[in-house]
């Protein structure tokens, strides 16, 4: 198994984004890591969700509290792989055979394979990712010359992995409701409080942390951003107790923690009054990659599903023999494919929003938001349907902890969770079309995408511009509802927007992708939309050689 060669569609997709040279260089690096992640990878996941999860020892043997979490082999080893590959560093320097930075693309895609077979891990990565972020853009040069490095490193020096602590016992999202406070001494702070769901404690080398100055203001506004370093410079904690590790249902590679601050020594990064717009932007970076590990167990999910039907022998035939079966499987690669190529044709301006803001329009800032929210609510939710299918194609062996799939679904259940609910994200969707007019931007923008298709796919076209028209139809009325009713509408304005977004996305992937994706565009228009409410053509049972198999199909 080798996840990359698994899936032509992520090379379909990297091509169109990745000039020749680079894809050249990333393909043969993404090939190693995706045999990499199927195999060893996997085989450690098995290990640290079963029998190896981290580990919090409290105190040494004289009593003293040391808050270590323990962190067993296999784990430590797929650190080594996955940072070692740029997945972080590359980012945001030189990739020494090419001679220039990489970018978020290439990065997602890395945490694109990852996540389908450790996606409690790439939680961690995902935390680096922000924290390298956070200090590239707005640490003080003192801050980016001794931390950076080493943030970023792919083994020519120590490795600190990030954490990024936001969430507290009174507030969870409610982030303005936090308590705690950083007192300064001198040229550096010392935080007070405690963070309840903190992610990578006790793994990270330095953690980026909201606090509350003395003399600020309440709610979010008196928050300021902080990197806190997890030892001293003699190995010693850094005023900094872990209380304990979380039991949590799924994503057991992770160590999340409830952490104490009892006088940690903290720097500020960037302007003090800026701290939860500095977080806001490390968040958003965060829901992408909640989006990545959605789609990742999306594409393992059916992974299985297909090899288990393959294999599988049922009254006298293999599961793939059977029309219902070949259905699901059309269903699950259909949206799979489609969902993957929205996601990363975001992934495309989410790239030159975070790397080169001050060549962005308001415009591209605010679609950039808006996509965030809809496609991290919408793959989310997928992840946890596509391990549901997969586990019934399973049967009863889908429900049994030798295989795969339980895993899946234990872990694709917090993705609904982190980084934002669907609640929080329909309020972002309400926030920013009253901010930016985005409901605008994007019927404006998807109207152009549609024009700009070929005469070919005229009846398709035509069929989703009036779905944009309705859209339209629903925003003019909701614009002008009382509070509360907008925020009832807001996750339909959501789903509509996503549902129309991925459709034009198929139709566009349809183009350049020949009459295979014609075939996926078809079938994920009839899945999504119901066209002909009882699909007396059987579009699943007809593309099931062209989309499962692959086969090109030959008209006699």
């Amino acid at each position: 198994m080798n996840f990359f060669k698994e899936d032509p569609n992520l090379s379909f997709i990297l091509k169109q984004y990745l000039d020749e040279d680079f894809y050249k260089w990333a393909e043969k690096e993404l090939e190693e890591y995706g045999e990499v992640c199927a195999n060893e990878v996997d085989e450690r996941a098995v290990h640290t969700d079963r029998e190896g999860q981290p580990k919090l020892i409290k105190y040494d043997k004289m009593g003293n509290d040391i808050s270590h979490v323990w962190l067993n082999e296999g784990y430590k080893e797929t650190v080594k792989d996955t940072y070692g590959r740029g997945i972080v560093g590359y980012v945001h320097k030189e990739i020494p055979e090419l001679g220039r930075k990489g970018s978020y693309m290439y990065s997602y895609a890395q945490g694109y394979l990852l996540s389908q077979s450790e996606p409690g891990f790439y939680c961690p990565v995902t935390l680096t990712m922000a924290t390298a972020y956070l200090l590239d853009h707005y640490g003080s040069k003192e801050l980016k010359d001794k931390y950076l490095p080493h943030v970023l490193s792919t083994g020519e020096v120590e490795l600190y992995e990030g954490a990024t602590f936001l969430t507290e016992r009174q507030g969870g999202s409610d982030v303005g409701a936090n308590e705690t406070t950083a007192i300064q001494h001198g040229d550096y702070y010392r935080l007070y409080g405690e963070k309840y769901f903190a992610s990578n404690a006790g793994a990270c080398g330095v953690a980026t942390v909201l606090a509350r100055r003395e003399d600020a203001p309440e709610g979010t506004k008196g928050l300021s951003l902080f990197l806190v370093p997890w030892r001293n410079k003699d190995d010693s904690l850094n005023g900094i107790q872990i209380r304990r590790l979380k039991d949590k249902l799924g994503v057991r590679a992770v160590p999340s923690a409830e952490v104490v601050f009892d006088g940690a020594e903290a720097y500020m990064i960037g302007e003090p009054e800026q701290g939860i717009y500095y977080m806001m932007e490390a968040l958003n970076l965060s829901r992408v990659c909640n989006a990545i590990a959605s789609i990742g167990i999306m594409q393992r999910g059916y992974l299985e599903a297909r090899n288990y039907a393959y294999e599988r022998q049922a009254f006298g035939n293999t599961l793939k023999d059977y029309p219902m079966v070949r259905d699901t499987l059309v269903r699950l690669r259909a949206k799979q494919e489609v969902e993957t190529s929205a996601v990363f044709s975001l992934i495309s301006l989410f790239d030159r929003v975070m790397t080169d803001r001050e060549a962005t329009s308001v415009r591209e800032i605010a679609l950039n938001r808006l996509l965030i929210a809809l496609l991290k609510k919408e793959t989310a939710e997928q992840a946890i349907h596509f391990s549901h299918e997969s586990i019934e194609m399973h049967g009863g062996n889908g429900f049994i902890e030798d295989f795969v799939t339980p895993r899946l679904l234990r872990d694709a259940q917090v993705l609904t969770v982190w980084e934002g609910t669907a609640n929080i994200l329909g309020l972002e969707v309400l926030r920013l079309m009253h901010k930016y007019q985005v409901h605008e931007i994007f019927i404006n923008e998807m109207k152009q995408e549609l024009d700009a298709l070929p005469v070919e796919l005229a009846d398709e076209a035509a069929f989703v511009k009036g779905k944009v028209g309705e859209l339209q139809e629903l925003t003019n009325r909701v614009v002008v509802m009382d509070e509360g009713s907008q925020t009832y509408y807001s996750k339909t304005l959501a789903d509509r927007m996503t549902a129309i977004y991925e459709s034009v996305i198929s139709l566009k992937d349809a183009v350049v992708g020949g009459e295979r994706k014609k075939a996926i565009a078809e079938v994920f228009l009839q899945l999504t939309w119901k066209r002909d409410e009882l699909d007396f053509d059987q579009l699943s049972l007809k593309h099931f050689d062209r989309i499962v198999e692959q086969k090109e199909q030959v008209n006699v």
